[in-house]
C-alpha cells in the first residue's frame, strides 16, 4: 500500500509490477527496469506525437526533451 503521495500513473505502475512479481511464483525476475521503461515509453511517445499532431518540435517540448532525443526514441520504437 502507498505510504506516500503518488500520482495515478505511478500507482498503476506500482500495482502492475507488484502483480508481475507475485505472478512469478518464486521464479527469478530479470530486466524489470528495461521491461517497465519499454512498456511506458512507446505509448508515451505515440500519444505525445498524436497530441502534437505529428509535429516533432511540439512533441519534444511537451515531453521536455530535445528533438534529437525524440527522433531517436521514435526510431527505436518504430513510431512514424
Amino acid at each position: 500500500m502507498n505510504t506516500f503521495n503518488e500520482n495515478e500513473i505511478a500507482c498503476c505502475i506500482r500495482k502492475s509490477i507488484e502483480a508481475y512479481l507475485k505472478d512469478l511464483d518464486g521464479e527469478r525476475p530479470c530486466s524489470i527496469y528495461e521491461m517497465v521503461i519499454c512498456s511506458v515509453e512507446k505509448p508515451l511517445f505515440e500519444l505525445a506525437m498524436e497530441y502534437a499532431e505529428g509535429n516533432q518540435t511540439k512533441a519534444a517540448e511537451l515531453l521536455g526533451i530535445n528533438r534529437n532525443t525524440l527522433r531517436n526514441r521514435l526510431a527505436k520504437h518504430q513510431i512514424k
